[in-house]
């Protein structure tokens, strides 16, 4: 890896798991009709052939981990459980009394917070719950996150009775200074057990998240979290690159110094030798950031090219319909995206008032649509194609110009209808996303909003 192009490329940038990005939603003409339209719309289009996804959002945590940058409530009061429980299948009723048919699902994918926080009889609760008012697509697949540290066996076992065959368990780093700084005490022993667990119940999917460029991260410690995790053989894993946002509001990113985190070439060479680590235990590269082994459902469905991203992150199967339920939650129709309140105590007012919580969302127009497919193809298969009308648009020869540069640098090649991502290209396929991002370009950011590209 150029030292010079990571300098050169290492920008403030989005990740892309939507187009338009949140911080650039027309809010200001997006109304809860719009979205109700949508989603039946959506829902009509495509409930009886592929089935809807839902997100369901558990926001509560017991301690602060400082490097994360989601929604969450700090709280040791498991007493909240069952309030929250019962609000997101209020929700789930709101919505299942405006589809014109009873919903197939295909995904559902319990993300936070952190779900475990959750006993397994409130978790099994809300399973059938949502199940009680659907059908279960013939192929659907249901996940989890879990935390090493609370995640008990009877957890596996009772998600996996209701269907659940895939888990994503939360590493980040093993080094003791690494973890103090991100207040995430988690010893090694705890992944395995619960890893060991999982592959004893038969969960067919294991996923381990890491991330590098933390606080006080060197490459000696990055060396060992990825020796330590190729021992376990995770089906897939994220190795994500830290997002440091301290100015975004609550994130809780604090506890440690600006100086304290590895940047640019520092931070990329922990990045390429985490990776070919993994290439060695005969992982692959998946998308941006994420890679699995060959007997893995996202494998094939990259080879396929069918691997989607969306507001979970990468997905082996794509729905056009996702539904987003709980607090802070996006849901996305293809048309639209509609987000819900992110105070708790709002969200339950809206509840209480039997009106779906969401407080702002955006429309897509027919150039977002157009866009978003652009973006899609080359965060999931590092190319795109022009070759049909319905994928061409008024400024793209503009996008070419400002990506000739890139070319040059050998990140990628412009072919008469396409463009292909180049092996050195992928650590900036965010920085070729941007090229065709039209609102990013059109009103660039006064205060910064987004992570570092690389």
């Amino acid at each position: 890896m150029s030292v010079s192009l990571v300098q050169k490329y290492n920008v403030p940038g989005p990740r892309y798991t939507s187009y338009p990005t949140v911080p650039y939603w027309d809010e200001a003409s997006f109304s809860d009709n719009q979205w109700k339209e949508t989603f039946i719309r959506s829902f009509n289009e495509s409930n009886a052939t592929e089935g809807i996804s839902l997100y369901i959002h558990l926001p509560f945590c017991e301690s602060l981990c400082t490097f994360c940058g989601c929604h969450k409530r700090i709280t040791k009061r498991h007493e909240v459980e069952n309030p929250y429980i019962e609000a997101v299948l209020k929700e789930w009723q709101l919505y299942c009394d405006l589809f014109p048919a009873k919903p197939l699902i295909k995904e559902i994918h319990l993300g936070g917070g952190t779900p475990t926080f959750f006993s397994p009889e409130h978790l099994e609760q809300l399973i059938t719950g949502i199940l009680s008012k659907a059908e279960k697509a013939t192929e659907y697949e249901f996940s989890f996150e879990g935390h090493p540290n609370n995640t008990t066996r009877e957890h596996l076992q009772k998600l996996y009775n209701l269907g659940f065959r895939r888990v994503s368990f939360g590493v980040q780093d093993y080094s003791e200074k690494v973890q103090i700084a991100i207040h995430r005490h988690q010893p090694f022993h705890n992944v395995a057990k619960v890893t060991f667990w999982a592959k004893e119940i038969g969960y067919t999917s294991i996923s381990h998240d890491l991330v590098f460029g933390l606080p006080f991260q060197t490459l000696d410690n990055v060396i060992d979290t990825i020796e330590k995790t190729n021992s376990l053989s995770p089906n897939r894993l994220a190795f994500y690159s830290y997002a440091h946002v301290p100015w975004i509001k609550g994130n809780g990113q604090r506890g440690f110094k600006d100086e304290d985190v590895p940047k640019d070439d520092e931070k990329r060479k922990l990045y390429e030798v985490g990776k070919t680590l993994l290439a060695k235990k005969g992982y692959h590269e998946i998308g941006m950031d994420h890679f699995a082994l060959e007997d893995d459902a996202m494998y094939h469905a990259f080879k396929a090219g069918k691997l989607h991203r969306n507001f979970m992150g990468y997905t082996a199967s794509k729905t056009q319909l996702m539904i987003g339920l709980g607090v802070s939650s996006i849901s996305d129709s293809w048309y639209a995206f509609a987000q819900n309140e992110k105070e708790l105590e709002t969200y339950y007012a809206r509840l209480a008032q039997n009106e779906l919580p969401v407080y702002r969302g955006h429309v897509l127009t027919e150039e977002d649509l157009i866009i978003r497919r652009h973006i899609l193809n080359l965060m999931c298969q590092f190319n795109t194609s022009w070759q049909n009308d319905d994928l061409y648009f008024e400024e793209l020869p503009e996008v070419l110009e400002q990506l000739h540069e890139m070319e040059l640098d050998g990140l990628l090649q412009i072919k008469p209808n396409g463009l292909v991502v180049t092996e050195k290209g992928k650590a900036f396929v965010r920085n070729i996303c941007m090229a065709f991002d039209l609102r990013l370009k059109r009103k660039t950011p006064q205060t910064q909003l987004f992570s570092m590209t690389v």
